[in-house]
């Protein structure tokens, strides 16, 4: 039995993600903020950035499994209002750093000590970021900086687990069909048209599954740190 712990699992890309997991014979439990979520095996309510959350859904799959061979840190927030930054405000950003960063930092300490313990090695944690952690957005500039600080974690991890056979890896989506891209999407329906992706259409959450599959089935164990871009060519420098 492999098992697999997928954060920000209630709808949009961790709920593709997990049920794509689950598809590939992964026992796969679904953490999410919402108190109970329906239709799901496994369910357990977790705020990252709470402390004590996180070490109850970390202590609650090892109690019930014994094993955690799969970590995919999806959770995270947009601001809640879109503001320049010479007015964003303390309380956002630290909203953001707290889930995005922070949360996602101890996330992967914690489920990493776990692997260690269990002494299994192939087990793999893969970060969920954005395009928005290299690229430039001064309306939300809050929301790169803490999505550009998981590109950091992603490396830090990936170094210190490789002696213990654990792979650590960066998934950076870029314009995805979500509840979070939603208000937005007539500007970016335009800009795609107009050229800003090579793959002239929005992403969908499936295409982030299909790069956790690809991690999941081992074909990149020996490439660990290795950030994919699912993105429609988003990231390619064009002349």
């Amino acid at each position: 039995m492999k098992v697999a712990v997928v954060t920000g699992s209630a709808r949009g890309i961790g709920y593709a993600i997990a049920k794509a997991l689950e598809q590939a014979d992964y026992t796969c439990v679904y953490s999410d903020i919402v108190p109970e979520l329906d239709g799901v095996g496994h369910y357990v309510k977790c705020d990252i950035s709470s402390e004590e959350d996180i070490k109850t859904l970390a202590e609650t799959v090892y109690k019930k499994f014994g094993r955690v061979d799969m970590l995919v840190n999806n959770a995270g927030v947009a601001p809640d209002v879109r503001l320049d930054i010479l007015e964003t405000t303390r309380e956002s950003f630290k909203r953001l750093i707290n889930i995005n960063l922070e949360g996602t930092f101890f996330m992967c300490q914690t489920f990493a000590n776990l692997m260690i313990k269990q002494d299994s090695p192939g087990a793999r944690i893969i970060n969920i970021s954005s395009i928005s952690s290299y690229t430039s957005s001064i309306m939300r500039g809050e929301y790169c900086i803490s999505k550009a600080g998981v590109s950091m974690v992603t490396k830090l991890f990936a170094h210190r687990l490789a002696e213990h056979g654990i792979g650590v890896f960066e998934i950076q989506p870029g314009i995805i069909l979500t509840d979070m891209t939603a208000p937005v999407r007539e500007k970016y329906e335009e800009l795609i048209n107009e050229g800003l992706t090579p793959i002239k259409r929005f992403g969908e959450p499936k295409d982030v599954a299909d790069c956790v599959l690809a991690i999941a089935d081992g074909h990149l164990d020996f490439a660990t740190g290795q950030v994919l871009n699912a993105d429609g060519g988003f990231h390619l420098r064009r002349l």
